[in-house]
């Protein structure tokens, strides 16, 4: 279980001592450049993945909100739902998944298919001349680890919502929606600091937030096996 639980720490250890005689200056100028680069994809592909797990399960899509230095307004000419600006780099505002909370567990989800076929193989397995591997490090970084960097967000709101009906099942007074939310230092603010938070939203939300670590862990280790898949293909074609 430790080292289940300490894998993410792990692998990016592990990436870094693949550097031979260590780590230079020049190596984390282009991991850096890596990660930059690939920030600024990754947030827009992000938000339009979330849109898409939404319209491939019926819901619909009106508003998807992203950041000007995200490229919004060139994506605008393509997908006339997004909205240029935004308080966060992105966020899907406008949708109706018609009621089903598999299908916005589905357009929640969406984004994190990249973590698993790409982000945390690519950080495990990212090789080649020290230029290419320090980028292609630096560009796995942020969609490796995007469910841990989504804990108060996406994994979240995906812990929320599996909760929330278990708590309306079990027949709580309030609306699952009360404790839903992708941004859960608002929600809490909302509650505690200036609505009626009691005990039971504050063991409900603790419980939505240990799901959500979970399920940020578990998009983590399936990465994890798909990587190893990718290179046991890799060893075999290569034997050939």
């Amino acid at each position: 279980m430790k080292r289940a639980l300490l894998l993410p720490i792990n692998d990016y250890l592990a990436a870094l001592d693949r550097f031979p005689a260590g780590l230079g200056l020049l190596d984390i100028a282009w991991m850096g450049l890596g990660l930059l680069l690939s920030w600024h994809i990754y947030v827009p592909l992000h938000e339009l993945l979330h849109a898409l797990g939404c319209l491939l399960g019926g819901g619909t899509v009106t508003v998807l909100e992203i950041a000007p230095q995200y490229g919004a307004a060139w994506l605008q000419q393509w997908f006339p739902f997004i909205q240029v600006g935004s308080e966060y780099a992105g966020r899907l505002s406008g949708f109706d998944t018609g009621g089903s909370d598999a299908v916005y567990l589905l357009t929640v989800f969406m984004p994190f298919i990249l973590t698993i076929i790409i982000g945390v193989p690519l950080l495990r397995l990212a090789g080649g001349n020290r230029l290419s591997r320090a980028l292609g490090i630096g560009a796995a970084l942020p969609v490796a680890y995007a469910g841990f960097i989504s804990l108060p967000g996406d994994c979240y709101e995906m812990g929320s919502i599996l909760v929330s009906d278990w708590a309306s099942a079990w027949g709580s007074p309030y609306p699952p929606e009360r404790w839903r939310s992708d941004d859960l230092p608002l929600l809490l603010q909302q509650l505690f600091g200036n609505g009626d938070g009691n005990v039971q939203d504050a063991l409900i939300i603790l419980l939505a937030f240990t799901v959500g670590v979970l399920i940020a862990y578990t998009i983590y280790w399936l990465g994890a096996a798909l990587a190893q898949l990718y290179a046991r293909s890799s060893s075999t074609i290569t034997t050939h």
